[in-house]
C-alpha cells in the first residue's frame, strides 16, 4: 500500500492504491479530501457546534437537518432558536407554533412533534442531553445516525455517525461492502481507525454534497484518480450549456405526481431542458418518488406549502446554483411554498407560483400584497445581475392574452387591479419575453378543462418569461410549447445567452 509521501500525481490529482485489487488507503485519502474542501462551507450541525457547546443546540439542528437542505436548516435553527433556546423554552410552544418556525424543512411536522415532546423526554436526565448512545436512543426522533452526530459533534466522544453520504461513499470506494447505513456503522467500528471516527461524517457529508453526488458524482473533479467508482454512473462533463445558452422552461403541471404518471419524466428527457422550473406541484418532498428525487443529470430543489396537495414550486438544474432562495423570508407568502429562486454566476432566476385572487375575488387583496413583496424582492436582486422571472402569474396582461376579454372583464385574473399591477412591474425595468417576438393573438398558456377549450384554443395567457430591461439583448428565444400536454398549462420556453 503507497504511503501519503509515494502517491503518484497525475494531471493534479492523486492515486490513493497503486492496484485496483488493493483497498483505499483511508487515511490518505481523507487528507486529501480534507484539503480538497478547505475553504467550503461545513454541514450545518458542525457549524452550530462551532458557535455554541450547547448540547440541546446541536441535538434540535441535528434532527432539523434530517432530509434537508443545510440552509434550510440554518435558517429554521436560527428561528427556533430566537424563540426557543432551552428546554423549557421549547415547553411553552405548541406544535404548531413550532412547525411555523422551522418550516419547510422536511418532515417538519413530525419534527415538530419530536420537537415538542423533547423537553419531557429529557427529564429523567435531569433536563439534560445524555452523552450516551443508549438514552440518546430513548429520546423522540432520534436514530443511530442522530445519536451518533450528538455523541461526536457535541460531547466529542467516539461515534460513527453513518448517513447516506458515508454509507454511499464507502461503499464507492469499496472500503466496505454493505447494504445498509446500519451495516456500514458496524462495518466502519470494526476497521476504520478510531482516530477518523470523529471526523468521517463531516468530511464525507461535505464530499458528497459537493463532488461525490447522487444520483452522478463528478468524478471529473474528484481527487481522488483511483477511485474504484464501484457501482455509479459519473456525470457528463463538462456540464456548461451549448453555445453559452440556457434554455430554460417553465411549466405550471398541476399536480406533479399526477404529471409523472403522464409521463413528465419522458418529456423531460424530450424538452431536454438545462433549467426546468415548475409551479403548482402540490406535494411534499416526502410523498414523491425516487424517479422524480433523482432525474439523471440534474440537481433539484423543491419548496412545497405547508398545506398538503396544494400550490408549491420546484427546479430541476443541470447545472448546480450557487445559491438557493426558499420564498420571500415573509411566512404569510412562505407558507404556501409560492417563490424558488436560483442565483447563478451571471443571473437569477425566480420561479414563481402568483396566488390566484380566487372566486369573487376573495384573494385579490392577499394576492396584490404578494405582488408586492415580489415585485420588492426582484427589484433588489436585478440590481446585482441579470434577473429573470418565470411562472405562472395568474393573470392575462391584456385584452390580447385571452379569448374572451369583454366577457372576463373583472373576473380572477383579468380584474383591473391586477393587469394594473402588470402595467407597473413592467414599467419598473421589465420585459415581456414573448412579446418581444411575437405580437399576435390567439396564443395562450392556459386553457380550461371544461367545454373542450383547449381543443377549440379558448384559452389565456397567464404563464410569463420577465427579464429585466437591461439584459433584454441576452433573450434568444421565447416560445409556448402548445402542443405539450399533460397539464391544464403548456410549458414555455426561453433561451437566455450566458456569460
Amino acid at each position: 500500500m503507497l504511503s501519503a509521501s509515494d502517491c503518484k500525481v497525475k494531471m493534479g490529482k492523486v492515486n490513493t492504491h497503486s492496484d485496483m485489487n488493493q483497498p483505499m488507503n483511508i487515511k490518505q485519502a481523507l487528507e486529501i479530501i480534507e484539503k480538497e474542501l478547505k475553504g467550503t462551507t461545513a454541514p450545518v450541525v458542525d457549524l452550530i457546534a462551532v458557535q455554541t457547546s450547547d448540547p440541546f443546540r446541536v441535538l434540535v439542528a441535528t434532527i432539523l437537518s434530517a432530509r434537508t437542505r443545510d440552509e434550510v436548516t440554518a435558517r429554521a435553527a436560527r428561528r427556533l432558536f430566537k424563540t426557543a433556546d432551552k428546554p423549557a423554552s421549547l415547553t411553552r410552544l405548541s406544535k404548531e407554533d413550532i412547525s411555523d418556525l422551522i418550516y419547510p424543512v422536511g418532515f417538519y411536522r413530525n419534527k415538530a412533534r419530536y420537537l415538542k415532546d423533547l423537553p419531557a423526554a429529557l427529564t429523567p436526565f435531569n433536563n439534560k442531553v445524555p452523552d450516551n448512545i443508549k438514552d440518546l436512543l430513548t429520546l423522540p426522533g432520534v436514530g443511530r445516525k442522530t445519536a451518533n452526530l450528538v455523541l461526536a459533534v457535541a460531547f466529542k466522544k467516539p461515534a460513527i455517525c453513518v448517513d447516506t453520504h458515508v454509507h454511499r461513499i464507502m461503499n464507492i470506494w469499496g472500503y466496505i461492502q454493505t447494504k445498509t447505513p446500519l451495516q456500514s456503522e458496524m462495518a466502519l467500528r470494526k476497521k476504520l481507525p478510531e482516530e477518523h471516527w470523529l471526523t468521517i461524517n463531516s468530511l464525507l457529508v461535505s464530499f458528497g454534497q459537493t463532488i461525490c453526488r447522487p444520483p452522478a458524482p463528478h468524478c471529473d473533479r474528484c481527487p481522488l484518480t483511483d477511485c474504484p467508482r464501484l457501482g455509479v454512473k459519473p456525470r457528463r462533463s463538462p456540464t456548461a450549456p451549448q453555445n453559452n445558452q440556457q434554455k430554460i422552461i417553465c411549466w405550471n403541471v398541476n399536480g406533479i405526481r399526477a404529471m409523472e404518471k403522464k409521463g413528465l419524466i419522458d418529456i423531460i428527457h424530450d424538452l431536454a431542458p438545462d433549467i426546468l422550473a415548475l409551479q403548482e406541484t402540490k406535494a411534499q418532498p416526502d410523498q414523491l418518488s425516487e424517479d422524480l428525487h433523482n432525474i439523471p443529470g440534474y440537481h433539484v430543489y423543491w419548496h412545497s406549502a405547508q398545506r398538503k396537495g396544494y400550490s408549491g414550486t420546484a427546479v430541476y438544474s443541470r447545472q448546480e446554483p450557487k445559491e438557493v432562495i426558499y420564498g420571500l423570508d415573509d411566512p404569510e407568502f412562505d407558507r404556501e411554498g409560492r417563490v424558488l429562486t436560483l442565483e447563478y454566476h451571471d443571473f437569477f432566476l425566480i420561479n414563481v407560483y402568483f396566488p390566484n385572487s380566487a372566486h369573487e375575488l376573495k384573494r385579490l387583496d392577499y394576492k396584490l400584497r404578494f405582488n408586492r413583496a415580489l415585485a420588492d424582492f426582484s427589484h433588489k436582486l436585478k440590481k446585482e445581475k441579470a434577473t429573470i422571472i418565470c411562472g405562472d402569474f395568474n393573470v392575462a396582461h391584456k385584452a390580447i392574452d385571452l379569448k374572451n376579454p369583454k366577457a372576463n372583464e373583472g373576473n380572477p385574473g383579468y380584474t383591473m387591479e391586477e393587469r394594473e399591477w402588470m402595467d407597473h412591474f413592467l414599467a419598473s425595468g421589465y420585459v415581456d419575453s414573448f412579446r418581444l417576438f411575437n405580437s399576435e393573438g390567439d396564443h395562450y398558456t392556459w386553457w380550461s378543462y371544461r367545454y373542450n377549450a383547449r381543443a377549440r384554443n379558448i384559452g389565456w395567457r397567464i404563464d410569463y418569461f420577465c427579464v429585466d430591461e437591461k439584459n433584454k439583448h441576452r433573450i434568444k428565444k421565447a416560445a409556448i410549447l402548445d402542443k405539450v400536454m399533460g397539464s391544464d398549462h403548456c410549458p414555455i420556453q426561453l433561451d437566455f445567452e450566458t456569460g
